[in-house]
């Protein structure tokens, strides 16, 4: 018999031999023998009162086996000499692609336009120290994509686009820690996806998939409505007939070159803002009650808060405990700024974008002769704006966060994580009204909903511009383009994911789509 139950542990029991065991033997009174094993399947953290508690969510086998140590058996085939599949892209929809494709038989040819992982730190230390970046590898392009080097947080609320737990189980087959499988919201961390990353293209490459890095794609060959060949920017000419585009929500140049082709595309939905950091223990003490030091069982806390203001929902983003910012652009020129953890989340800020709800069709009516580019041309004026405003290199913008919400520029700034660093400017002016004014009322709300949140030892650093792709790629319910046979728009850069997971889950779903009829 497999029992599945509920157990609160108070955070003074955590620590006792077996307290797991003893509760749930009391609970379904039965004793200790009975008992062949206990599986947890989920634990979080209750911290709205004082006394913390640990929920778990376990499995308790009474008289019966425990099953095997996974759910998932990954079986991949020899493709070496089988039908390729052309991949674009090497973030997480172009792994799970790649590695959907080697399981069902085919053949992944991925070929992504920055480096390995290994090779792309050179290129993310200049953008750190020397302010310089390389527009094919950077915080966003490169092997393992954006989420290589943005934290590796795992938690999504896709649960219908496909199955969440064989995501995380290849992930763990790949190197990750199980304890991914159990936690509510599961992180690996940015000094630990590297390797993950490296196994997974080890993976792909030791099955007989080929995965060519820095090899950027410059054009596509259409004839008759159908994907023919892919230009590359050497010259070469790959013949293709099925093409899982997946470059991420930052390639602008795909959007460009698709738009210029006249292939359908459409304006979208996202949102835009700022990144605040505070002392992670100011965080912790208004998240777990407490003053000075959290309990060290206790993980960096986190936080996630949302605002309406007027017609648009001001909210969190990819909030960082523990963590630090870093400069996120594509391009010399622009600054964009991202945040990211190491796995045991110890450095000693925390950071989250805050962001607004930006809508296509109302409040991008100054820039409509871009037609469905419009949002990106958006981005690409905030992000040139903040490039300036930090005086013209990777110094981001920053004001205090109470300069902000009242409207001073900030005659100093607070510590910060970021490592180019920072440059006092009014922000709040600066920004959009429709950006700036919503934030400015969000922080204040905020501060009412966090005692302590709202302080003069935030920094607030601009710009939050990559949340999401301001475009969309349509496709049909085969997950093909309408107007272009062979061409699959996938995760993040078609509109379609939202992180990690989501973009994973979508990468198989696009590989399983591509072999139909090959």
């Amino acid at each position: 018999m497999i029992k599945e139950i509920q157990l609160r542990v108070a955070i003074d029991e955590e620590t006792q031999d077996d307290i797991v065991l003893q509760k749930a033997m009391k609970q379904l009174q039965v004793s200790k023998e009975e008992i062949s094993g206990i599986k947890v399947l989920r634990k979080s953290i209750d911290a709205r009162k004082p006394l913390i508690i640990f929920n778990y969510k376990v499995a308790v086998y009474i008289n019966e086996s425990l099953p095997e140590a996974s759910e998932y058996q990954f079986e991949y085939k020899d493709v070496s000499n089988a039908k390729e599949i052309h991949i674009i892209g090497f973030g997480p929809a172009g792994m799970y692609a790649a590695l959907r494709c080697v399981e069902l038989g085919f053949k992944p040819i991925v070929l992504e336009r920055g480096k390995d992982v290994k090779e792309r730190r050179r290129d993310l230390r200049a953008i750190n120290q020397e302010h310089f970046v390389n527009e094919d590898s950077n915080y966003c392009f490169g092997e393992g994509g954006a989420g290589t080097y943005s934290d590796g947080k795992l938690y999504t609320r896709s649960l219908k686009r496909g199955d969440v737990r064989r995501i995380f189980e290849n992930l763990v087959y790949h190197g990750a820690t199980d304890q991914i499988l159990v936690d509510a919201h599961p992180h690996i961390g940015t000094n630990k996806l590297p390797q993950v990353v490296k196994n997974i293209r080890e993976t792909i490459l030791k099955f007989g998939g080929e995965i060519h890095f820095e090899t950027r794609v410059t054009d596509f060959i259409i004839k008759e409505n159908k994907i023919q060949a892919i230009q590359l920017k050497d010259g070469r000419e790959l013949t293709a007939n099925r093409v899982i585009l997946a470059t991420g929500h930052s390639a602008r140049d795909i959007y460009e070159l698709l738009h210029k082709h006249e292939i359908a595309l459409k304006a979208k939905s996202f949102a835009m803002g700022v990144r605040v950091e505070h002392p992670q223990e100011i965080i912790d003490n208004i998240q777990y009650h407490c003053t000075g030091e959290r309990n060290e069982l206790l993980p960096a806390a986190a936080y996630s808060l949302v605002h309406q203001v007027g017609d648009r929902g001001v909210y969190s983003f990819c909030m960082c405990p523990g963590g630090f910012i870093v400069p996120a652009a594509t391009a010399n020129g622009e600054i964009v700024v991202n945040g990211m953890s190491p796995s045991k989340r110890n450095n000693k800020f925390a950071n989250s974008g805050i962001v607004v709800e930006i809508n296509a069709d109302v409040d991008l009516y100054k820039y409509e002769k871009f037609g469905v580019l419009k949002g990106l041309e958006f981005q690409k004026d905030l992000e040139r704006l903040a490039f300036t405003a930090g005086g013209r290199s990777q110094v981001a913008p920053a004001q205090r966060l109470t300069d902000f919400v009242e409207g001073k520029l900030s005659t100093d700034l607070n510590a910060t994580s970021y490592q180019p660093g920072l440059n006092s400017a009014p922000l709040h002016s600066l920004l959009p009204k429709s950006i700036g004014g919503r934030l400015r009322k969000g922080f204040a709300a905020f501060g009412q909903k966090m005692n302590g949140y709202y302080t003069d030892q935030a920094n607030v650093i601009g710009v939050e511009s990559r949340t999401s792709s301001p475009v969309n790629i349509p496709r049909k319910e085969n997950l093909e383009h309408p107007e272009v046979e062979g061409l699959f728009p996938c995760g993040e850069g078609g509109g379609y994911a939202g992180g990690i997971v989501s973009a994973a889950m979508d990468g198989e779903r696009c590989a399983e789509a591509a072999i139909v009829g090959m």
